[in-house]
This record gives structure tokens, C-alpha cells and sequence, in this order.
């Protein structure tokens, strides 16, 4: 085991050096990957990093990632903000909270054709933002419900890390995403439930109630809502009914966000290429940071320190729920540091044995760690979400995370709702019809 503990803490130096001198994550990685490789084992280290770069960047699941990120990129230089403030507003004006529903109901129906928290928020907030500030709502919680409920994006499918999960642990993409269905509506609802609590425990700070609406005209409103919602339909439904594989389910969303923005005369040429290079930075981005987990994963797996660190768990006896409350610890602390997809492939190589060696299931596992990876996107100091509303808003990123921090309070009550209702994530993926990828 003292082995295990060297190896660790050389692993973990040559990191922190990397990182700390401003190298990219994925380069940091390859590094880390080419010390270990070098000082302790006897493998050639270029010819296993070529075919592992190779393998990675080749999967036929990983196709997925660039065709969800263009849906969402499409989608992104669209009218879709203006339609769902139009189309939601009239429905939620009436409930406790009022308006400031849009924020989450948005979140929620843009994540499911975004996939990004940063794209959810940017797309969500552009709009609503301006229309609660004109109608007299808190900017604490305007802020605050805006930055934690575009988390969303990240459980919700499409989900990029879901994908990027799947990919680094070999696990099916389609299924991953059925099991965030119903654990992202839960969430969804407790932060509206926040909101609802907001409204009676603090009544002074309620704006004036909106004009009455008739039911013909919400109904007329509505109708902005629908093609936004037929393509979520379509997307999700094709792989819950078993006809279409995740990839082809991007693919049929990219062609339905293609068709939105040309039925909402948004797409010309300039959107459509800046749709495209938007999707390819982003999505070589990952694929890079995925290629330099692999090998991280290779060389940590040549010198045993996986193996050896699982069995160190499994000595001190821990049982699942007391390994989840170390993980998420652990998680949070991370993510204080690292983005939510950097965080996921550097660890996986640790923690999937541990948590196999623990008898907890792989899908439930991928749902818990998106939960505290979106608690990292609204922490200090390097909270993605944090530094996105702070260009939209100006306002101290202090400030920003005081308003977010009761959603990072319920994101820690939903890590406590799957530990006591681990089916939440699990029954859509154990009941559905699934076709394998490729």
C-alpha cells in the first residue's frame, strides 16, 4: 500500500504542477500520464499513448458529443429564449413565485436540447433577465434560481457529461440518459419549490401580480412552446422507445433544430457556420480532454494504483452510503478547481473501481457524480456558471454565489433523495428498450 501512496502522490504533484502553470487540463493529463508511464513501469510509453489516443477519439458512442452540442449551438442563435418567455410566462404568472418560474421551467426545457450549462443559463438568461428586472423581481433571486436551475443542463438529456461518463467508464449512453430523466425533474421541482417558499416567507419583497390573461389568449400563447417541445419529444422518445441509438437520436435533433431556426427565420448563413464552429471547438475541447484521460487511465492501470487504492477502500470497511459522503465531499472540493467534464474523466480511473468494489450501480453512480459536479459550477473559484452570470449581470461574483448557494443547498438534499431512492435512477433505464451503439 505504500506503493499506492508514492504513486499517488507523485500523480497527484506532477498534476497540481501542470495545472498550476497554466497548461490545458488535457495536456496536464497526457503529462501526468507520460511521468507515470516513464518512472514506473517498463511500457513504451509512446506507442501505448498513440493507439490509446487513437481508440479513444475513434469511438462510434463518442459521435454523439459534437452532433447534441451542435443541436444545442443551433438552437442557441435562435428566437427559442423570446418564444418560451412568451409561452411560459402567461401559465406561471399565476403560482406562488410568479415569473421567476420562467427561470427554472426554461432551464429545464432547454437543457433537454442543450446539454450545457453554460449554453442553458446564457440562452435562459439573455431573456429573462431583462423581463424580471422590468417587472420588479429580486435581483437576489433572479440571480440566484437563473445560475443554480441552468445546472440543469448537465442531468438533463442530452447530457454532454452523461455522454462523457459513458464513453470514459464503457457504459450505455441511452441508458445513462433515461436515468437522468426523472432525477432532473426532481431537482427541477425543488427549486421551484424553493422559489414557492420564497413567496410566502417573504411577501414584502413580492413584485405586482401580472395583468389577468384569458384562457384563450394563454392558450394562444402556448403555442410558442410546441416546437421546442416536439423536438424534446422526438429526441428522447426515439431512444426510450428503442428506434433510434443516442447517435442517431443527435442527429435527428440536429436536423429538427436546423428545421426550428429555419422556421423561425433565424438561419442564415452566419448562424449556421457560427453554429458549427461554435460545436467544433467545443466538441474537440472534449474529445482532447477525453484522449488525455484515456491515457491517464492506461498508465495509472500499467503501475496498479487503481487497483491498489480500491482495495485500501475496501479495507477500511466503509459501507456504499459512507463511500458516497466521502466521494461527494471529494467532488465538491474538485470542483472548486476543475470543470465538471475534467473532473469526471480525471478521477474516473480511481473511483470506478472503488465504487464497483462496492457493489453501487454504474448508472445511479453516473447521476450522483453530475449532481455534485453541477454543485461546482455555482462554488468559488472557479464556478463556470458563476463567471457566465457575472458577465451577463456585472454584479461581484461574491454576490452571485451568495445567491446561488440555497440551490447548492437543495442540489445536496438530491444527493440525500438518491441515496434513500436509488430507483429514481434506475427504473427508466431497467424498463426501457435500448439499441447498442454502432
Amino acid at each position: 500500500m505504500e506503493d499506492g501512496f508514492l504513486l499517488t502522490g507523485v500523480f497527484l504533484f506532477v498534476l497540481f504542477v501542470l495545472l498550476g502553470s497554466g497548461v490545458w487540463v488535457a495536456l496536464a493529463l497526457l503529462g501526468v500520464a507520460l511521468v507515470g508511464m516513464e518512472m514506473f513501469t517498463n511500457r513504451p510509453a509512446g506507442d501505448a499513448m498513440i493507439t490509446t489516443i487513437w481508440t479513444s477519439s475513434s469511438s462510434w458512442t463518442l459521435t454523439a458529443l459534437p452532433l447534441f452540442i451542435w443541436m444545442g449551438e443551433i438552437l442557441f442563435r435562435t428566437r427559442l429564449s423570446e418564444d418560451m418567455f412568451r409561452g411560459l410566462a402567461p401559465w406561471v404568472a399565476k403560482l406562488p413565485g410568479g415569473l421567476l418560474h420562467t427561470n427554472i421551467i426554461g432551464c429545464t426545457i432547454f437543457a433537454a436540447v442543450s446539454g450545457s450549462s453554460a449554453a442553458t443559463l446564457t440562452t435562459v438568461g439573455k431573456m429573462s433577465i431583462p423581463e424580471l428586472r422590468k417587472r420588479g423581481y429580486p435581483e437576489f433571486m433572479t440571480i440566484g434560481t437563473l445560475a443554480g436551475a441552468a445546472t440543469l443542463g448537465l442531468m438533463i438529456p442530452p447530457s454532454l457529461t452523461l455522454i462523457v461518463y459513458g464513453v470514459t467508464i464503457n457504459e450505455s449512453i441511452s441508458k445513462l440518459f433515461m436515468a437522468g430523466v426523472l432525477p432532473g425533474l426532481v431537482l427541477s421541482s425543488l427549486f421551484m419549490a424553493y422559489v414557492v417558499g420564497w413567496h410566502f416567507l417573504r411577501p414584502g419583497q413580492r413584485p405586482h401580480p401580472e395583468p389577468p390573461m384569458s384562457l384563450r389568449k394563454m392558450i394562444a400563447e402556448a403555442r410558442f412552446l410546441i416546437p421546442v417541445i416536439l423536438l424534446v419529444t422526438f429526441v428522447i422518445g426515439s431512444m426510450y422507445l428503442g428506434f433510434a441509438t443516442a447517435t442517431e437520436a443527435a442527429a435527428f435533433g440536429v436536423i429538427g433544430a436546423l428545421a426550428l431556426a429555419a422556421g423561425q427565420k433565424s438561419l442564415t448563413r452566419k448562424t449556421f457556420l457560427e453554429s458549427l464552429m461554435g460545436a467544433t471547438r467545443t466538441s474537440c475541447m472534449v474529445a482532447f480532454i477525453l484522449m488525455g484521460a484515456s491515457f491517464l487511465s492506461l498508465s495509472m492501470g500499467f503501475t496498479g494504483l487503481p487497483r491498489a487504492l480500491a482495495e485500501f477502500i475496501a479495507g477500511l470497511n466503509l459501507s456504499p452510503i459512507m463511500l458516497i459522503a466521502a466521494l461527494t465531499l471529494f467532488y465538491i472540493v474538485v470542483g472548486c478547481f476543475l470543470d465538471g467534464i475534467s473532473s469526471v474523466v480525471l478521477t474516473m480511473a480511481v473511483v470506478e473501481p472503488m465504487i464497483r468494489q462496492a457493489g453501487i450501480d454504474v448508472i445511479w453512480f453516473g447521476i450522483f457524480i453530475v449532481v455534485v459536479v453541477e454543485m461546482a459550477q455555482i462554488t468559488p473559484p472557479i464556478g463556470f456558471n458563476l463567471f457566465v452570470m457575472q458577465g451577463m449581470t456585472k454584479h461581484d461574483m461574491g454576490y452571485i454565489a451568495k445567491a446561488a448557494l440555497p440551490m447548492f443547498a437543495l442540489m445536496v438534499l438530491m444527493v440525500a433523495i438518491l441515496v434513500v431512492f436509488p430507483d429514481l435512477a434506475t427504473w427508466l433505464p431497467d424498463n426501457m428498450r435500448t439499441r447498442p451503439e454502432g
